[in-house]
């Protein structure tokens, strides 16, 4: 199904301002749980005064901890995967594209805006987008917001069908971290797999989402058109700082997975009763029966949730305290004794 390009930005989480004002509640007092960031971050240290002071440097260290942590030489550093979004379907001539949608929505608003026809294909269903025929698929894995899951083989397999056809295969990895065996970072844009583009992020599992830092992950011809488009110093120096660190902090990174996949099944414990259609470590999607009046119940307790207007789901991410989460449970227990 073609669509014409619009300029309308999509909606997203975290527009706690904007929330306060529509529902009255002061700024100081919201939990949200909107986004999927990890609210226990990277922990940042003062950072050095050379980062502030002098134009970012390629050479500062960021691109050997990224390859030592994804796993490939074959990345490219760019100011949040959202840049990567953004500037990909310029890189190709006007055509088609199969979106497994529900996902994160600014990769069909990118697709149509640069002028290409966007079909939008049920998640999960990978065999079914293929048979479409278009020469370009992107999806997510895992899903945001619905938590679904491809097999690397099975994505693989289907890179290698859309290079038969001169088309590639973007597969956005913002939550894999916790799983990252499951990513195909380490083959994008390798011999094996030179249609494959892989984006990472380093918003969600190390919740430095304000750092604005991302990579993507194909072949060198694509990241050289890519990076050409982007420019030069498209990531400030203190962001590149604060990632090269990250990056690099092994002991926390083991420990943060093991913490997260404790809290998401917490978060998966407590929202079953309202209908669980996914999960990652880092947020859990409901399906109510009433999924507008669910996210507009939690609104007004000062909760903040993503509604998913287009598919009736509310996303819920992790609470950031213990105190946190109890207030979530005793909202929780609020909508169900409404029967929510």
């Amino acid at each position: 199904m073609a669509n014409d390009p619009d300029t309308k930005a999509p909606e997203h989480g975290g527009r706690l301002r904007a929330a306060a004002a529509h529902y009255g509640v002061p700024l100081s007092d919201w939990l949200d749980l909107s986004t999927g960031v990890s609210p226990y971050g990277w922990p940042v240290p003062p950072l050095s005064a050379r980062s502030w002071a002098r134009l970012p440097e390629e050479d500062d260290g960021l691109e050997a901890a990224a390859a030592a942590y994804y796993e490939s030489p074959n990345g490219l550093a760019v100011a949040g995967s959202q840049a990567a979004i953004q500037a990909l379907p310029q890189l190709f001539p006007h055509g088609s594209v199969t979106c497994l949608s529900p996902l994160y929505n600014e990769h069909p608003h990118a697709w149509r805006a640069q002028g290409h026809a966007v079909r939008l294909h049920p998640a999960g269903d990978l065999r079914g987008a293929l048979a479409a025929g278009t020469p370009h698929i992107v999806l997510c894995n895992p899903n945001n917001p619905t938590g679904q899951r491809y097999g690397g083989a099975e994505l693989l397999e289907a890179a290698a069908s859309l290079g038969a056809r001169g088309g590639v295969l973007v597969v956005d990895e913002a939550f894999i971290d916790v799983n990252r065996k499951e990513s195909l970072a380490a083959v994008a844009g390798s011999e094996a797999a030179p249609n494959l583009i892989v984006l990472r992020s380093l918003g969600k599992f190390f919740g430095l989402a304000g750092a604005r830092v991302g990579f993507l992950f194909a072949s060198a011809d694509l990241r050289a058109r890519l990076a050409f488009r982007l420019g030069p110093w498209t990531i400030a120096g203190p962001s590149r700082e604060v990632a090269r660190l990250a990056l690099s902090d092994r002991s926390w990174q083991g420990e943060m997975r093991r913490q997260l996949r404790e809290a998401g099944q917490r978060l998966v414990q407590m929202l079953e009763p309202m209908g669980v259609v996914g999960a990652t470590p880092l947020f859990a999607t409901v399906s109510p029966p009433r999924a507008d009046e669910v996210h507009e119940f939690f609104a007004r307790a000062g909760i903040l949730t993503r509604y998913f207007k287009d598919n009736a789901l509310v996303r819920f991410g992790l609470p950031d305290s213990e105190a946190a989460w109890e207030r979530l449970a005793a909202v929780l227990a609020e909508a169900r004794g409404r029967r929510m």
